[in-house]
């Protein structure tokens, strides 16, 4: 028996020296065979299960590591091999269980907390993993600093895309392509486009000039590793209205295959978007690309959410009514306050032309969640104005109390009401505006009510519309308090004297008394510059000197207007003084008394007549089959003379007789003479 065991230490130890060779040389097949074997002699030997598990990690065995902790739960206790669970599970995404183990753990070594800040990252605790790395940057003096930068510079450029904070200045030095890229996604998120974009530039040059360094790298890996940063230079170009250049980056990115399923959905969503309710088979294509294996662990949980909204949104503009409405639902059941589903399901009716059904749904939503009413109540007045219903869109905007004093509200309200001649609800829209005003710098200044830029500006734009409208005395009461602000409008005065003047003349009377004086209103303008200036329609002659007699008529005369000499009319070039005009010159010459109509020559009457491709026998000059070459033929009965079947021969209507042209010419000559008839 001692033969025995010595036997079996001395196999042990020899497993384990064999075991921990092939560790040290990264062969972690072979050292889990040597594990195995050690097992084999002890099963219960905690060290062995301990590299056990280690190997089958290093192996990418994850949820066999798992298997051999859980089964063997009272060798390897949580103090033993807590790190080993919790990355086992961070790595099969059980991002919440992972969180569990690391916060059960009795001691919580610096390896736990590097993993509970990627575990915090993972679920969007983005404070708390500030926090953490932190405190690790700040207690913790290795090789591996660099890397813990990078990690809190991810977590502030997360905070400012997705929680819109702006992030505090960290003082990272950006050495690393990482961290210029991190830098330029926090840029994103404040919306500073061209900073981040000058960020990106950076971090590509940094990371050719680090990957070029090692030569086994390929001009394929580099553009591969780029393809994230290329990636968003081609969302910054889409945010800036660049949507073509956008578009054409993110297809080279798309025809790389970069491994990185996130990237590949992000870029695909971002190109449906660009494409909208166009080419939807590309859509339909890229659609795909969002659906692959892994995406919804790369991805935060609003990004997923944008990706399922506009695959509802693609369903709607292919059609796909059904389908269109269980992703709406279904996105709706998740986040019941959203805006977005609501609005696609009612996009889908008013599709289906079921607009009462639209606003109905739309109506439902805004009783159950009364903090997003507003939003919702302005979706359903555009959809009633669509439909004709002025009037009921005006009530329904007018019940957003939130709204109700904003200038762009009042402005649309009085226009729409305008449209529809309902002048007194307009200026019903400006009192309430009016007063809303009032009372919020009532309270704000302890009664002492000052009037704002926009409390005033309401109150100019009400009296300006009912003066507009013929409301003059209406318009008094705020022409006063415009006037009482600023005494020395003159405008407003003369305005307030005008409608005075048909309610209380007398007022108005001694209200002109503050009117300026001519004098003080006489402005002192160099009347030959303006004239002679760029642009003038006008300009004076410069008299010339005026001596004895003509000066004295022109001061004598002074009052005397000059008349203005009549243009003598035009006469025709045939006008003769000796003759006296035709008293019947102004009537057409059909309808004069020595019309007698037109002379009828018998050539004329003959030429042309009868069916198309024939003469009459009075025409016989005129056929070309009547040549001294051809014997004459007998014509047809009811017809006129045939005409050669010859390739030369041209129809009667396109002959030209002979003496045709100086016929044409005569007639033209006679027309135009007639043509100047008159006198």
């Amino acid at each position: 028996k001692m033969a025995a065991a010595a036997g079996a230490a001395a196999a042990a130890a020899g497993l384990w020296s064999e075991g921990n060779r092939c560790g040290q040389n990264g062969d972690f097949a072979r050292a889990l065979k040597s594990v195995n074997k050690i097992l084999q002699i002890n099963k219960d030997d905690v060290t062995a299960l301990q590299c056990k598990v280690v190997c089958l990690i290093q192996n990418g065995n994850f949820k066999e590591a798992l298997g051999v902790i859980n089964t063997h739960t009272k060798v390897l206790t949580s103090d033993v091999i807590a790190f080993e669970k919790a990355y086992c599970e961070y790595r099969l995404n059980r991002i919440e269980s992972a969180l569990k183990t690391i916060q059960s753990a009795s001691q919580q070594t610096d390896k736990l907390k590097e993993l509970y800040g990627q575990v915090l990252y993972r679920l969007e605790r983005y404070d708390d993993c500030l926090a953490a790395y932190r405190d690790l940057i700040r207690n913790s003096q290795d090789e591996y600093e660099e890397e813990r930068k990078t990690n809190l510079s991810a977590v502030v450029a997360a905070q400012s895309t997705w929680e819109k904070v702006v992030p505090e200045d960290l003082g990272l030095r950006e050495a690393t392509y990482e961290l210029c890229y991190n830098s330029a996604c926090a840029l994103i998120g404040q919306g500073k486009l061209n900073e981040a974009m000058k960020k990106l530039q950076k971090a590509e040059e940094l990371c050719r000039q680090s990957l070029s360094e090692d030569s086994d790298v390929t001009e394929e890996d580099i553009e591969a590793e780029l393809a994230i940063i290329h990636g968003q230079m081609a969302y910054i170009m889409q945010l800036q209205g660049r949507t073509e250049d956008a578009l054409q980056l993110y297809n080279q990115i798309i025809k790389l295959k970069p491994t990185d399923v996130g990237l590949l959905a992000v870029i695909a969503n971002n190109i449906i978007t660009i494409n909208k309710d166009q080419n939807v088979f590309d859509s339909k294509k890229k659609v795909k690309l969002t659906n692959a294996e892994g995406v919804e662990h790369k991805l935060s949980k609003k990004q997923l959410q944008a990706i399922e909204f506009n695959k509802a949104l693609l369903a709607m503009y292919t059609n796909q009514a059904d389908q269109c409405r269980k992703l709406s639902a279904s996105l709706q059941s998740q986040s019941p306050e959203h805006l977005l589903p609501v609005l696609i399901q009612a996009a889908q009716l008013c599709r289906e032309k079921q607009h009462a059904k639209a606003v109905g749904l739309l109506q439902d939503f805004a009783d159950q969640h009364p903090a997003n009413a507003a939003e919702i109540k302005l979706t359903m007045a555009q959809l009633k104005i669509a439909q004709g219903s002025v009037t009921k869109a005006c009530m329904i905007l007018r019940s957003i109390e939130e709204l109700q004093h904003k200038p762009g509200m009042v402005s649309a309200l009085v226009t729409m009401y305008s449209h529809e001649e309902d002048i007194d609800s307009a200026i019903e829209v400006f009192t309430q505006a009016i007063q809303w005003y009032q009372q919020y710098q009532a309270s704000q200044t302890r009664g002492a009510n000052p009037k704002s830029p926009v409390h005033l500006s309401l109150i100019r734009e009400a009296a300006n519309f009912k003066l507009k409208h013929g409301r003059k005395k209406e318009a008094i009461s705020d022409l006063e308090e415009l006037w009482k602000q600023n005494p020395k409008d003159v405008h407003t005065l003369a305005q307030l004297i005008s409608a005075y003047s048909l309610v209380d003349p007398e007022k108005a009377k001694v209200l002109s008394k503050h009117l300026p004086s001519s004098d003080t209103m006489s402005l002192k303008v160099d009347v030959d510059a303006l004239e002679n200036s760029h642009g003038a329609t006008y300009v004076r002659k410069k008299a010339g000197k005026l001596t004895g007699d003509n000066q004295q008529k022109e001061q004598g005369q002074g009052e005397v207007k000059k008349k203005k000499k009549k243009k003598k009319g035009k006469l025709p070039k045939n006008y003769d003084p000796k003759v006296t005009p035709d008293p019947e010159r102004w009537l057409p010459m059909r309808e004069r008394s020595y019309y007698r109509g037109r002379k009828k020559g018998k050539k004329k009457d003959q030429v042309g007549k009868g069916t198309q491709g024939s003469t009459t026998t009075g025409s016989s000059e005129l056929d070309a089959s009547r040549t001294a070459s051809s014997p004459p033929t007998s014509p047809r009965p009811g017809s006129g003379a045939a005409v050669s079947a010859t390739s030369n021969v041209i129809p009667p209507r396109h002959q030209k007789p002979a003496g045709a042209p100086a016929t044409k010419k005569k007639q033209q000559q006679k027309k135009k003479k007639g043509a100047k008839g008159g006198w």
